[in-house]
């Protein structure tokens, strides 16, 4: 069995659709829809019912997706203990980023393929409660995170400091540095990220310790098309401080939140207990990286090799 086609097949129905699982895997919609149908030649039968724009498993199907899992595990497992003896001059490691926060590791990969070109690094892009629950049920090696208070179910490494504001259309913004209580957004639409996101349950939960339940007009995974809802007088969005400078500072402006104001540690989080020397290895480079927090919207140097 050709696991590459078998993982193909695990991200297309983890997208729940073709083209996002391309979009995630980097390759073309017909080389997977190809993959998927050599192993379901193989096989015998049909894995997925296409449905509209998403996909249904079979019954053999999620047989395949349910075993193809276990399987692909153990492969990466192989690979991790060959490479353990050959001193990471192969192998692979995979690593969580948060769509928003790729500039954090984008000179940590810099360095790390500089140190060690014969790893394989698999990047998976998803909101923050996603990659934790990957970390958890151990489809990740490491990942980026977003804490707002310590997390004993993990180990983790901080590397920026970041409070979250609120995003409204310039002509809304009169001082920017006036602070506005949560409350004070009661009456206010808001746009979101989608349920995914650590963000998406921290503003839930803030508006109702504040009272309110927030009218929510658009919700979204792209962080770039939050600020032109904002720009555009859809509604506000509670956003990241490193998130808010990558606006257009001609369209949207933000203000400080209070009552309460916020701090989230964006930090590298891992299970407890054993670490390959590659995930050893990637730990030692974001360290090199940020030997101390980040705080705002500052942004790290390039490393020096």
């Amino acid at each position: 069995m050709d696991l590459r086609a078998l993982r193909y097949f695990i991200e297309v129905v983890r997208q729940n659709g073709f083209t996002r699982a391309a979009e995630t895997l980097h390759v073309t919609q017909p080389t997977i829809s190809k993959m998927v149908k050599a192993l379901e030649d193989e096989l015998g039968g049909p894995l997925l019912l296409r449905e509209g724009r998403g996909v249904q498993l079979t019954d053999a199907g999620q047989v395949v997706y349910d075993r193809g899992q276990e399987m692909l595990d153990q492969a990466r497992l192989l690979r991790q203990q060959v490479a353990e003896v050959d001193n990471i001059t192969r192998g692979e490691l995979s690593v969580g980023i948060m769509p928003t926060t790729g500039h954090y590791m984008a000179p940590v990969i810099a360095l790390f393929q500089q140190r060690f070109p014969g790893v394989h690094l698999q990047v998976n892009e998803q909101g923050a409660r996603a990659q934790y629950q990957l970390i958890q049920d151990g489809k990740l090696d490491m990942a980026l995170g977003l804490f707002s208070a310590p997390d004993p179910a993990l180990e983790r490494y901080t590397v920026a400091r970041q409070k979250t504001r609120v995003v409204l259309p310039v002509h809304r913004v009169g001082d920017p540095d006036r602070p506005l209580r949560w409350q004070d957004l009661r009456d206010l639409p808001f746009v979101l990220y989608t349920s995914d996101f650590a963000l998406h349950e921290h503003v839930l939960q803030q508006c109702e310790a504040a009272g309110f339940s927030p009218q929510v007009k658009v919700q979204t995974r792209y962080w770039d098309f939050i600020g032109h809802l904002v720009a555009a007088d859809v509604g506000v969005a509670v956003m990241f401080e490193h998130v808010i400078a990558r606006y257009d500072p001609r369209r949207v402006a933000s203000r400080p939140l209070t009552e309460p104001a916020i701090t989230w540690d964006v930090a590298l989080m891992w299970r407890p207990g054993y670490l390959s020397r590659a995930a050893r290895a990637w730990l030692d480079c974001v360290r090199a990286v940020y030997p101390r927090p980040l705080q705002g919207a500052d942004q790290p140097p390039l490393p020096q090799s």
